[in-house]
């Protein structure tokens, strides 16, 4: 059987790590996996497009997942700038290297491209309305992407994604809990979690399905919940006791990004078209949990 030969932009982020652990023992893949720094993995800086182009001709790349993605939200107010070469000017140019290679492109979005003003889950043809620069940066990336592509692409809109990797909600909220006598976490932000091994395996999905589906998709982990309700189930699966957790409004912690009040994304059109069931976020963040509390792993 022939492998695919695929590119992995950002292996050492929260998701570049769970497609290095999904596609470990995959033998249908030749998987090429890059960071700007890393002993174990290949050195590419994707704001370089000769840089993207001679790794693409020396691994005969056909499909590129992109993980890359300024994700410091308040640092972009900022600093947009910065966050608008990797969101978006790097994702033009990995598009149009992808062109003229002819290969194939996923790459990940966000649910700050919305206002967060909805009452029901967004739809993937829900206007855009970023009220951030991190939104409006990603924004701008998706539109690179699918023009230099003309449409053929694949987008997946995540929320809230965490993993045993890198800086996170789920670390963040364990390590108070068992340093901090009391907490306040905002109870007016709803939406899904993600776990970020789950959608590594749903790019996985999308990469292996029989039929190529470009397209913008929606996924997170089922169910919605508060990032209070969250931080409670966090403490009380990683056996916590000992912090007091409350809720609070958003306006007590003011921040210079604006938070969508509402991140919920429908993921009606992932799991028809690709015929799958997506798992409940109590219990993928359980099984994080455990490996985070487990030594060595």
């Amino acid at each position: 059987m022939k492998k695919t030969n695929i590119l992995i932009t950002g292996a050492n982020g929260q998701l570049g790590h769970e497609m290095r652990n999904v596609l470990a023992d995959d033998a249908r893949f030749h998987a090429i996996f890059t960071d700007v720094t890393g002993d174990d993995i290949v050195k590419l800086d994707i704001t370089d497009e000769a840089a993207v182009e001679l790794i693409m001709d020396m691994h005969e790349i056909t499909v590129i997942v992109n993980c890359v993605a300024y994700t410091a939200v308040d640092a972009a107010e900022d600093d947009e700038a910065t966050a608008s070469k990797l969101n978006a000017e790097a994702v033009g140019i990995l598009a149009r290297v992808a062109k003229r290679h002819d290969a194939r492109m996923v790459h990940v979005s966000t649910d700050y491209v919305f206002d967060g003003q909805a009452c029901t889950p967004y739809v993937e043809e829900h206007p855009t309305n970023p009220q951030s620069a991190y939104g409006r940066t990603k924004l701008d990336g998706e539109r690179l992407l699918m023009d230099s592509l003309d449409g053929d692409a694949v987008i997946l809109r995540t929320a809230w994604l965490y993993s045993p990797y890198g800086k996170n909600f789920v670390k963040t909220m364990l390590t108070l809990g068992q340093t901090k006598p009391a907490l306040k976490v905002v109870f007016d932000q709803v939406g899904s979690p993600t776990c970020a091994h789950d959608l590594a395996r749903a790019i996985v999905t999308v990469i292996t399905a029989d039929e190529w589906h470009p397209s913008i998709y929606h996924f997170s982990n089922e169910g919605v919940i508060s990032w209070y309700d969250f931080t409670k189930a966090i403490h009380r699966l990683a056996g916590i006791t000992g912090c007091d957790v409350q809720p609070c409004h958003s306006d007590e912690f003011p921040a210079k990004a604006h938070r969508p009040a509402y991140s919920v994304l429908d993921k009606t059109k992932f799991k028809s078209t690709f015929g799958v069931t997506i798992p409940y976020w109590l219990d993928s963040l359980e099984e994080t949990v455990k490996q985070l509390l487990t030594p060595n792993t």
